[in-house]
């Protein structure tokens, strides 16, 4: 594929595919996998609301109306008794046992922010980043308990790391109860409004899509969602003793609240080819509404909300980056990381201060080698699907140097 871009094939593909069941999926029209890893969907597995508390889940389901799929309705009771019977219970005893020396706790050195849009690298950019054994990030059992994760890891983990799968269910990235973990699911699990609350009910319009920039909401708001972000930085801070490093796409938009918690913070901005992360963002949308939701994904209108929301976050990335410092963003785009990844991380430990980028080498040439024979996911696109995001991300293409979309390519 000498002019393709890197993961998606440019064949043309036809307007519809079939799962493996032989029925039509209209999560995927237009966008025919030809490689798509993954771990495969287990009733036993963590669900990623397994660590909720019970007021955020009763919340949710009131929220939603309690429209649950009948099929649905064996996961609701587990992730029902869990909320009721562990993860509420045991977040009170953490709260008595560690509450006052979390509060005490100072997040310093501020932490490092890696921001992209879904499947940019983001995951990829932040294992490197942890590597570094001066930093640290939370953790998949982290986010995913969040409330209690410092009184329950060491007997509850064990039980979960038997249950959890051993790669992410949209790619074949290695996952592990250790893994860097997204901060947005610990919010989600403490009750913090999130974007990522629709995978719960994705046949419901989008969720608090206002928290993927911070616009329109009150002052009260803005604060209570800081507040439950900065108690879970430092129970994570109070656990590790190190510097932080944390991902979430959508922090692409919240640069400015950001800023207010941590003025000194580093940002790296990570960008890819936008034809490979609409398609994968568009898989990776269907695996966890499949998996995830309460309900059975119909993906209406999930292309549409895919190419909104891409550039709804990067008008508040635009409007907010002019914000910091002179030392405060790096820019790398995905393709230069993986061509030459050393090179790329030596040029951001410099740009940011970030210390001597040699005593994370060791750590990171490691890491690298155990993943040298990973393989990206790779779908065919349709010309209609290659229209759309012409028209939404062409802009895109042509801001950071990437080839003309040709929609009859």
């Amino acid at each position: 594929m000498s002019n393709s871009p890197e993961g998606v094939n440019t064949v043309l593909a036809p307007s519809a595919t079939r799962t493996q069941t032989g029925t039509t999926d209209p999560g995927l029209v237009g966008l025919v996998p030809k490689r798509v890893g993954g771990a495969q969907n287990k009733p036993w597995m963590p669900r990623i609301w397994s660590g909720i508390v019970l007021s955020a889940w009763l919340r949710l389901l009131w929220r939603n109306r309690f429209r649950i799929a009948p099929s649905r309705i064996p996961m609701a009771l587990v992730i029902t008794f869990l909320a009721t019977f562990v993860n509420s219970p045991l977040g009170f005893l953490q709260r008595c046992i560690y509450g006052r020396r979390i509060r005490r706790t100072k997040i310093s050195p501020e932490p490092i922010f890696v921001v992209g849009h879904w499947r940019t690298g983001t995951t990829f950019l932040h294992e490197l980043l942890v590597a570094d054994p001066r930093h640290a990030s939370p953790t998949s059992y982290q986010c995913f308990a969040p409330s209690h994760f410092l009184v329950s890891r060491s007997w509850l983990g064990r039980l979960a790391e038997r249950l959890a799968p051993r790669q992410r269910p949209q790619d074949d990235m290695p996952f592990s109860l250790e893994s860097p973990q997204e901060d947005e699911f610990a919010l989600c699990n403490l009750g913090a409004p999130s974007p990522y609350l629709t995978i719960a009910f994705p046949n419901h319009p989008p969720q608090d899509q206002e928290y993927l920039d911070m616009e329109g909401l009150s002052r009260f708001q803005i604060e209570r969602w800081k507040r439950k972000l900065l108690h879970f930085l430092q129970s994570v801070t109070y656990a590790s003793g190190k510097r932080l490093v944390l991902k979430s796409p959508a922090h692409l938009g919240r640069i400015r609240v950001l800023l207010e918690m941590f003025p000194d913070a580093k940002f790296i901005h990570i960008y890819r080819e936008p034809l490979t992360v609409f398609a994968s963002t568009m898989n990776l949308w269907r695996r966890f509404y499949r998996d995830q939701g309460l309900q059975r994904p119909t993906y209406a209108g999930l292309d549409t909300h895919v190419l909104e929301t891409f550039n709804r976050l990067y008008r508040a990335f635009d409007r907010d980056k002019s914000l910091l410092g002179p030392r405060q963003l790096a820019e790398v785009r995905f393709e230069n990381l993986v061509a030459d990844p050393l090179t790329e991380l030596e040029r951001i430990y410099r740009e940011l201060d970030l210390g001597p980028f040699d005593l994370a080498r060791p750590a990171v040439e490691k890491l690298l080698e155990s993943r040298k024979d990973y393989k990206p996911n790779q779908f065919d696109l349709a010309p209609e699907i290659r229209k759309k995001v012409h028209d939404a991300w062409g802009w895109f293409a042509v801001r950071y140097g990437y080839p003309t979309i040709d929609p009859d390519a």
